[in-house]
């Protein structure tokens, strides 16, 4: 092997392991948006991920992103409108028993 081709090689495996990289974060995110929805609407994780898929589909947003919202939505109270109609609708006629979320007041302690 040639040192051109050595380094080709060397930066193709970076750019792999960049990817692979993402793929697991992103991953993370995603299962963690289905842990929102399973203690959100009281459904199984399968059912919870289809949900996701759909609000993505459904408002055009990549699943990552869509995931990153439902993650930050206990903490922060609130979703965005569009994701949240979207999220209704996505439930409608499932057996799903939505509970409220809700922000802790600021300052409050976290177990």
């Amino acid at each position: 092997m040639s040192e051109h081709e050595h380094d080709n090689r060397i930066s193709a495996l970076r750019e792999e392991v960049t990817q692979l990289h993402r793929a697991v974060a992103s991953h993370a995110v995603v299962d963690q948006a289905i842990g929102v929805v399973v203690a959100y609407a009281g459904l199984r994780p399968d059912t919870a991920w289809e949900v996701l898929r759909e609000i993505s589909q459904h408002c055009n947003i990549k699943l990552r992103e869509v995931a990153e919202h439902l993650v930050r939505w206990p903490r922060l109270g609130e979703l965005p409108a569009q994701l949240r109609d979207a999220l209704d609708t996505a439930l409608t006629g499932r057996d799903a028993s939505p509970v409220s979320v809700v922000a802790p007041p600021p300052g409050a302690a976290r177990e």
